[in-house]
């Protein structure tokens, strides 16, 4: 008789902490050739993951999937090969574990000093998204932890031929496979119960939708990052450079509407906004863009429809956004205060003073000026990739790369000092 789904769990709990104290061990060299050996294995295997991946994209269509999850969800041949680069950008990045920091001597001669040490077993609850089964499994490699990962129903085939593929590598390098698990199971009680594998998991983060995010939250007993839903607001003040607004908004809202980093709300200054107008309503009709506006621009805009509560708070992934007309900086930033999810907010001005009151003020994860809040990424930042954005402010915020997968201890040197 097989184990319940319960036991089944707890067993990779065990697997999970078992390996990380490998990992802990393994110098960079070691982790350097584990991820050589699954870049090999994912090319070596990538028609099978691209079939699988096929499978998940076809249930989808036949699922009413919206467009902007598909897109989340496909995997080609260009998508295999840039996960394939993410991993040698982060073999050639600086292996954080082990490395000193804030090296201090008392004045009873005790030598104190931070040490980076990995956080110990991760897992994962994620969405739509199967090259985030390989992204987590590579930087937790790196950073020295084990990790379980548990993708969505919608993705499932394509997270296990993945999984399979890096644990495969890890295999052929000669180490323990068991450094990266993935649950079969897309039941509910599946993420249920990981959330509750207390005394194994040491950090859980979920990465998906905001009910995913809220329902991990809300029941997890162990510890959480919040990751991921991106309201994005772009507000063009008094002082912006028109042109260089609408170049940042068309490729915010545009360019990949299912991210989370994607402009969902657009704020507008009264005093350059009948100015503004027909530069928006051509990016608008060029991409057929529904718009939920305000009292001030419903007549101004095409598409429009008066914006709600509901609107002004909505992460969209879709050909959409909410627009607001508003008088100063000081509305536009209470009105982001209102309705952000503390992801990526971006300013367009000219201005050196908004722009500091701006980036003092809004209390979000990537606060941007003259910049498209696209950049808000893992890989864009020189991390190679990234496990999810945070948008909390303990223990890491922003892209959650190599460094924020560790946590540290002190190490103290002493020459046989007893405290008086």
């Amino acid at each position: 008789m097989g184990l319940s789904l319960k036991e089944s769990l707890k067993e990779m709990g065990r697997f999970a902490k078992k390996s990380s104290k490998e990992l802990s061990k393994l110098s960079s060299i070691e982790k350097n050739k584990i991820l050589n050996s699954i870049k090999n294995s994912i090319n070596i295997n990538r028609n099978k993951i691209l079939e699988e991946n096929k499978k998940d994209y076809e249930n989808g269509k036949n699922n009413g999937m919206s467009n902007a999850l598909l897109d989340r969800l496909l995997l080609n041949d260009e998508r295999i090969d840039s996960m394939i680069k993410s991993i040698d950008q982060i073999i050639l990045l600086e292996d954080p574990i082990s490395k000193f920091k804030d090296v201090f001597t008392l004045n009873n001669g005790l030598i104190v000093a931070k040490k980076r040490v990995p956080i110990g077993v991760l897992a994962m609850i994620y969405e739509s998204r199967p090259n985030v089964t390989l992204d987590s499994a590579v930087l937790a490699i790196k950073s020295s932890n084990s990790i379980i990962l548990r993708g969505g129903k919608e993705a499932i085939n394509s997270c296990i031929s993945i999984a399979d593929a890096i644990r495969d590598g890890i295999e052929n390098a000669g180490y323990d496979k068991n450094m990266v698990q993935i649950v079969n199971d897309t039941t509910r009680e599946s993420s249920t119960e990981l959330m509750k594998l207390k005394g194994y998991v040491d950090l859980l983060i979920p990465r998906g939708s905001a009910s995913l995010i809220n329902a991990v939250i809300e029941n997890a007993n162990v510890p959480t990052l919040e990751t991921g839903v991106g309201n994005c607001h772009l507000y063009v003040d008094e002082f912006a450079d028109l042109n260089k607004a609408i170049k940042i908004f068309e490729n915010g809202k545009t360019q990949r509407i299912g991210v989370c980093n994607a402009l969902e709300s657009l704020l507008v200054n009264e005093k350059i906004a009948d100015e503004f107008y027909p530069l928006l309503n051509n990016i608008i009709e060029k991409y057929d863009l529904k718009v939920h506006a305000c009292y001030k621009s419903l007549s101004k805009v095409k598409n429009s429809t008066l914006a709600t509560e509901e609107d002004f708070a909505k992460e969209y992934l879709d050909y959409e956004f909410s627009l607001k007309v508003v008088s100063t900086i000081e509305e536009a930033i209470e009105h982001i205060y209102k309705y952000s999810t503390h992801h990526s907010d971006a300013i367009i001005t000219e201005n050196l003073k908004n722009a500091k009151k701006f980036t003092d003020e809004v209390d979000s994860a990537c606060v941007y000026v003259n910049a498209s809040t696209r950049f808000t990424d893992g890989y864009e930042f020189g991390y190679g990739g990234e496990i999810g954005i945070s948008t909390q402010r303990l223990h890491a915020r922003g892209p959650v790369g190599l460094n924020e997968l560790t946590t540290y201890k002190y190490v103290i040197l002493g020459e046989g000092q007893i405290r008086e």
